[in-house]
């Protein structure tokens, strides 16, 4: 087995679950506001802090608090791009290439309704409102170059049971390789990590809308697109829901730029008013960046344990 499919194949039996009931939980940590913050650290997207590691096994602000502390030298990509400067530890997301195609995909469903107090998210696991790379990555293609996913996309009925009014918990809680959440696009999400706890988003060759299938096929992103970002307009945008049932947001400042981690706490999210449950009010969430860990680094909420699966 190459060692692309070996790092896929840790969770490669998910495919084939119709029913995911998916909750986790960490206790907030700062970073309360009721405006998004005047941040002066604005991160230039040709110069990106690499991620590589930062992997904790505590919250830490720009850092993945991962329930695995161990990697094999295998999986993601197989060499690394020009994009990166391992000299500055940075890298470029104006230069980093995209695997070729533009692939529809008709069937594609998503479905958001509330019901005694959970927050029922269903999806088939395709994007409902944007096109894929072609998998798997042709020999021909560039990309193939520095990644060599064999994997084909395939659809996955998955459906999540959330809280609709997520609590605190206690303490933080670790993220798992595997989904941490959903986006608004039907697409699940995974934390920021690849096979070998490399900075996935820099490393890992993804469509255009950054997104790749794993072993099983199951398409996934490992931060909120580019696509979403540039889509999202106004102070703040729902885009999405945590594993925990918290939201995941764009979120700007006054002058209209993304938050940066120095505004968020440990779990990369903060308290603000944003509109939730269809009305605005003052929440945690997690907020978008393009700065690594991008979307959630632990959770906020209470895992449900019951028919719970967490990778």
């Amino acid at each position: 087995m190459a060692a692309r499919d070996r790092w896929f194949g840790w969770c490669a039996s998910f495919a084939t679950i119709g029913l995911v009931l998916v909750t986790a939980g960490c206790t907030s940590l700062g970073a309360a506001s009721d405006a998004p913050a005047a941040s002066a650290h604005v991160i230039n997207s040709a110069a990106i802090p690499l991620g590589d590691d930062h992997v904790s096994t505590t919250p830490k602000v720009g850092y993945v608090d991962s329930c695995q502390t161990s990697f094999p030298p295998v999986g993601g990509a197989s060499q690394v791009g020009p994009w990166i400067n391992t000299a500055n530890k940075t890298w470029n997301a104006n230069t980093k290439i995209h695997v070729q195609g533009a692939v529809k995909w008709p069937t594609a469903s998503y479905k958001v309704t509330v019901s005694g107090g959970r927050r029922i998210v269903k999806t088939n696991g395709l994007p409902i409102n944007h096109t894929t790379g072609t998998f798997p990555i042709a020999t021909t293609d560039p990309a193939y170059a520095y990644d060599r996913n064999p994997n084909s996309i395939q659809s996955s009925p998955i459906t999540w049971s959330l809280p609709q009014n997520p609590k605190k918990a206690a303490k933080p809680t670790c993220t798992s390789l595997g989904a941490i959440g959903v986006l608004d696009d039907g697409v699940l999400l995974f934390n920021a990590l690849d096979g070998e706890g490399r900075d996935a988003v820099a490393h890992e060759l993804l469509g255009s809308c950054d997104d790749h299938p794993m072993q099983s096929g199951l398409l996934h992103h490992h931060d909120v697109p580019s696509c979403m970002l540039s889509a999202a307009k106004g102070r703040s945008t729902l885009v999405g829901y945590a594993a925990d049932g918290f939201g995941i947001y764009v979120e700007r400042n006054a002058k209209g730029q993304l938050l940066a981690n120095r505004d968020l706490d440990a779990c990369h999210g903060r308290v603000s008013t944003v509109l939730w449950n269809g009305k605005q009010q003052s929440v945690f969430h997690y907020d978008a960046t393009i700065e690594y860990p991008y979307s959630i680094g632990c959770f906020e909420g209470t895992r449900t344990k019951s028919n719970a699966i967490v990778f």
